[in-house]
């Protein structure tokens, strides 16, 4: 099974070396990508352990802990990154991560910023964006690998 952030890794060798602290990741991309998956298996203690310091005291592992019992993370699509690798000390990656709550089909589309200090990436805030419109024959919002037409064709 390939990662839940996309790539075509196994979990265990892609996010979940992150997210077990066995590693850090090595870009804001990385960090981003592991940060999704997260979401997905419900870890909040890693999810506050990369935010940034200075963004902590208004993340709750509560409302976390909410957000992992209300919503279904389906895909994660990294439309671009601008710097964030080894080596600098800043990042950004806009992405798209569709999830369903309840009945309801979302996205989350954001610019979101990354800082490294002391070699570690952290999330440091993002800016939220337009939802994107998918056409027929965009890749399906579910992560089926399907088009949209054939996967949701309404």
């Amino acid at each position: 099974m390939n990662c839940y952030c996309g790539e075509d890794l196994a979990f265990r060798d892609c996010c979940g070396r992150y997210i077990s602290g066995s590693q850090l990741a090595p870009t804001a991309e990385a960090l981003m990508r592991s940060r999704y998956s997260a979401f997905k298996v419900g870890n909040a203690d890693y999810l506050l352990a990369s935010l940034h310091p200075s963004k902590r005291a208004s993340e709750s592992r509560e409302s976390l802990e909410q957000s992992f019992a209300n919503t279904q993370w389906c895909s994660l699509r990294i439309l671009s990154r601008r710097n964030g690798q080894s080596g600098q000390t800043a990042g950004e990656v806009e992405f798209v991560a569709f999830y369903r709550s309840g009945e309801e089909i979302g996205q989350l589309h954001e610019r979101s910023r990354f800082v490294c200090e002391n070699n570690q990436w952290l999330y440091s805030d993002g800016d939220m964006l337009p939802a994107l419109k998918l056409g027929r024959n965009d890749e399906c919002w579910c992560g089926s690998g399907l088009k949209l037409k054939k996967c949701h064709p309404d």
